[in-house]
């Protein structure tokens, strides 16, 4: 007779193949990873409603000077484009008229301070890029009138930070594409561990394996071995995936290990939580409240999960970011030790 920890993994495995939601899960997460480079754009959108390839033409009216420097500010802008108009009336009407987007009117008070009214959208989808981007020329428009300006006053004012071109692609993919698929598969092992081994009690089926020559602990092992494993070899599947898409993936050694400490962690958390509470409705909603504190914990620190994934994922992991691996991975033995007392201590017979 081989292992039991191994057979019982197996058969683990093999039941996975009837949860449906686990497979939808599984699918959803694949068809991300394997269309990546296709998703990214449409959730990019969502994301950072400026950078989506939406062209916004703007009525540019008010006084002269004033209307030269915001037509400047307006071109520095992708996708924006400015139409001077002699009046705000006709602005208006050529808004109304769809012929443009918005509506930025600029006029001087005597203080010298220019200010803009802008007319966008109140309803539909174009709305939200309009406003986006009539931000950024405002921002753009301050930014310069700040930089000219400063040569008037007594004293030399801080210099302005230099402006940062990045690619929201970019951003979007490494600080919430790639933290997704690493440690979404690390949440559903540990509901996995909290329903297989609740419903184990529930049934009586803890029992029936236990009529065998295997442990409990065996058994609890067996269920950790499979839903904790699955989970670091999964995500770096969609690491490799997004690969094979043209997503750079640095660290994918220093990933795995990031991913199977914190998958001991969560799994050994939802063994405990079922062992404590067999219930499932209590298990599972125990579980999810003590993985929300452990990551609502962890996202206070300097080099959080998320922000460590990234790091690694783009190469720029430094030895701190390579630490908090190491240390991840020292919580999760301490977390399998720990469930190892608790587990030698529960009489089975008592569960349910």
């Amino acid at each position: 007779m081989g292992n039991p920890r191994f057979a019982i993994a197996r058969r683990e495995l093999g039941s996975l193949r009837k949860e449906k939601t686990i497979v939808l899960a599984l699918a959803i997460q694949l068809f991300v990873a394997a269309f990546s480079s296709f998703l990214v754009v449409g959730l990019v959108s969502l994301y950072d409603p400026g950078a989506a390839s939406y062209q916004v033409d703007v009525a540019v009216t008010g006084d002269e000077e004033a209307v030269e420097d915001l037509l400047r500010a307006v071109g520095t802008e992708d996708g924006l484009s400015g139409r001077p108009y002699a009046s705000s009336s006709d602005a208006l009407t050529a808004f109304q008229g769809r012929e443009v987007d918005a509506v930025l009117e600029a006029s001087t008070g005597e203080d010298g301070r220019i200010r803009v009214a802008a007319v966008a959208p109140d309803t539909g989808v174009e709305t939200t890029a309009v406003v986006v981007r009539l931000r950024a020329a405002l921002r753009e428009l301050e930014r310069t009138e700040r930089a000219e300006r400063s040569a008037s006053l007594a004293t030399d004012p801080l210099s302005l930070p230099p402006a940062t071109e990045s690619s929201p692609y970019f951003g979007f993919t490494y600080t919430v594409l790639v933290p997704l698929l690493l440690f979404l598969p690390v949440f559903i092992s540990g509901s996995l561990v909290v329903d297989s081994l609740a419903e184990e009690v529930a049934r009586g089926t803890l029992e029936l394996l236990r009529v065998a020559p295997v442990s409990f602990a065996a058994v609890v092992d067996g269920k950790l071995l499979a839903a904790g494993g699955l989970a670091p070899v999964q995500a770096i599947a969609w690491m490799l995936l997004l690969q094979l898409n043209g997503t750079a993936i640095e660290s994918v050694p220093w990933l795995f290990g990031m991913v199977a400490g914190l998958s001991a962690v969560v799994v050994t958390l939802g063994a405990a939580v079922a062992i404590t509470s067999p219930d499932r409705r209590v298990a599972q909603l125990l579980y999810s409240i003590g993985v929300l504190l452990v990551f609502a914990g962890t996202s206070l620190l300097p080099l959080n999960p998320a922000n460590t994934a990234a790091r690694l994922a783009l190469g720029t992991a430094g030895v701190g970011a390579k630490a908090a691996v190491a240390g991840l991975v020292f919580v999760g033995v301490v977390a399998l030790v720990g469930l190892r007392i608790l587990v030698d201590r529960v009489d089975p017979n008592e569960l349910g």
